[in-house]
């Protein structure tokens, strides 16, 4: 865990910084409460009551998906490591091309509220329902993990703070605010906080961007001159050694960042608040678009804070954050204090709308798929599965803090990957199946979410990202002993092919047992209605708080065999 040395120069002002902080915060608690009061239903919480059109849920999407990540975590890659950092903003991108064909409509189709509606479709729904919660819950925590420790390394730097004690108070904070934007504003203050956040943080980009190009006569090839001359290490110079060493680790991570978007429940939760699939659609084309321009973006700023942060990349991991801090440092170096500030307060908006996010979908898978579906069977008050959710809510932030205070000091976009990991080993592979094998059955998609998930974390425990060797080049989050043995950081490359393979052993292992349960072959209709629309326009009439449309909830519907 990183902190400021003794007599290290303090990184701009502390009151300005701070003041910036607060403005911002209390913009958006005022946004999220004004939104508050059109939160009225489950519907409203849970999905804004699909009230967003394709291109602000579009924005929407880009403020969900560019976290701390994205700008705090690929800039200072490049920073420190070159084109190797760039990778991950590539990764990041394709990932949405796969989102965009295989995913974003044919979910928004056959859904309603979490992906366990979609797994449920044809599918016994208690098993299927739990599973899809279970996975829900460790990828969004494991996401929030790198939002947390982004928190903590970003206002330590800006506040300078020099004790773990005050870091691991900064990353509490962060945890309360999140789950009051939550509890108050449900998904609709949410998506709004994430609009304007999206929006500050793709213009705060470009600012930069064209600040840096300004420096050096609007030439990127001077930029990557200047900061490779800066670079006292020459690691820039040697871009490709990252994975020089052991290349199937690179292929590992390509591989989870370009299928691991796809199977993000706060990404996919995201398609049911618009109206219709052709705005679901939409959405995902302008994500593309602003998510795209901005990681060109952090290619300039990344290279930028090399050449122009004063001792160059060894200066930046020499801060507190570590790369993680180079975008504020490279906007205190372009515009002095208040641009630290400006900058850094918006980094800081980004990580709120993100864990926001994160916690609402956590907090409605489990109240609508474990609690009302699962536990009560349906039978559900009005209004509980509500106040379940905001519960649910809570407990999620606590979490978040602990896993934040442990994660710190780590890369976010590194820590990021990792989550992409488990949701694609977890998810992908069982809501591809759903979606385009008949065959596939409640055995396969038990066995694909569960083994991928626990196959995933077992590999993630026992890799140089947990523990490994102390040192000055240290990695890994536990230093003090080194029980790694699987020689990759990102399990991807195993996991996935894995969680896939066991779809289909589970699939063929369990069809007797399915066979017997004389459960009716619904996937004709679930294609039929994922390819066209057919059936999803309207919002289902809603029983005793959960839905009871035949075509969500075939389990429900009085003389449907199979039911549970």
């Amino acid at each position: 865990m990183t902190v400021l040395a003794e007599g290290e120069q303090q990184v701009g002002s502390p009151l300005l910084n701070i003041s910036i902080f607060v403005v911002f915060v209390a913009l958006t608690l005022v946004i999220v409460y004004r939104a508050s009061s059109s939160t009225k239903t489950q519907s409203d919480y849970y999905t804004a009551g699909s009230s967003f059109t394709g291109a602000q849920n579009g924005i929407a999407i880009s403020g969900d998906y560019l976290s701390a990540a994205s700008f705090l975590g690929i800039a200072g890659l490049i920073a420190t490591k070159g084109y190797d950092g760039f990778l991950y903003s590539i990764g990041f991108l394709v990932a949405w091309l796969v989102a965009l064909l295989l995913v974003a409509e044919l979910l928004r189709n056959t859904g309603r509220f979490t992906m366990g509606d979609v797994l449920s479709f044809r599918m016994q729904q208690s098993p299927v329902r739990a599973a899809a919660a279970v996975s829900t819950l460790v990828v969004s925590l494991f996401y929030l993990l790198a939002q947390m420790s982004g928190a903590g390394g970003l206002v330590a730097l800006l506040l300078g703070i020099k004790s773990t004690l005050g870091q691991d108070l900064v990353i509490a904070l962060t945890g309360i605010v999140m789950v009051v934007y939550v509890l108050v504003g449900g998904m609709r203050g949410t998506t709004w906080v994430q609009i304007i956040k999206a929006s500050l943080l793709v213009i705060g980009a470009a600012v930069m961007t064209i600040w840096v190009l300004g420096q050096f006569s609007f030439n990127l090839s001077s930029v990557i001159g200047a900061a490779d001359s800066a670079d006292a290490t020459s690691v820039l110079r040697d871009s490709g050694n990252s994975y020089a060493s052991n290349p199937l680790d690179f292929v590992s991570l390509a591989v989870a960042l370009v299928l691991g978007t796809a199977g993000l429940p706060h990404v996919l939760m995201r398609f049911y608040t618009v109206p219709t699939a052709q705005e679901a659609r939409r959405s995902v084309t302008s994500a593309i678009w602003i998510i795209g321009i901005f990681y060109l973006f952090t290619l300039v700023i990344g290279y930028g804070a090399a050449a122009l942060v004063p001792g160059g990349p060894p200066a930046i991991l020499k801060a507190p954050g570590k790369d993680n801090a180079a975008a504020p440092l490279l906007a205190e170096a372009l515009g002095g204090p208040f641009m630290l500030g400006i900058v850094a307060a918006v980094a800081f908006a980004t990580i709120l709308a993100v864990v926001a996010g994160l916690t609402i979908t956590s907090s409605a898978s489990f109240a609508h798929d474990l609690y009302a579906n699962v536990i009560k069977k349906g039978d559900v008050a009005p209004g509980e599965e509500v106040r379940v959710a905001r519960i649910t809510a809570v407990v999620v932030g606590l979490l978040a803090v602990v896993g934040g205070i442990l994660a710190n000091g780590q890369n976010v976009a590194f820590l990021v990957a990792l989550a992409f990991a488990i949701a694609a080993s977890a998810n992908l592979p069982t809501l591809l199946f759903s979606l385009f094998w008949r065959r596939f059955n409640t055995t396969g998609a038990l066995s694909s979410m569960y083994g991928g998930l626990a196959i995933c974390l077992f590999l993630i425990v026992f890799s140089p990202a947990v523990s490994g060797p102390a040192g000055p080049e240290a990695t890994a989050m536990i230093t003090a002993v080194d029980f790694h043995w699987f020689p990759l950081s990102n399990p991807g490359i195993v996991s996935i092919p894995l969680s896939f393979l066991l779809g289909v052993i589970g699939t063929y292992v369990g069809q007797n047992r399915e066979r017997r349960l004389v459960t009716a072959d619904r996937f004709p209709e679930m294609e039929v209605r994922s390819m066209t629309g057919a059936g999803s326009a309207g919002r289902p009439k809603q029983r005793s708080g959960v839905m009871a449309d035949p075509a969500t909830h075939p389990n429900q519907v009085a003389g449907r065999p199979g039911a549970h």
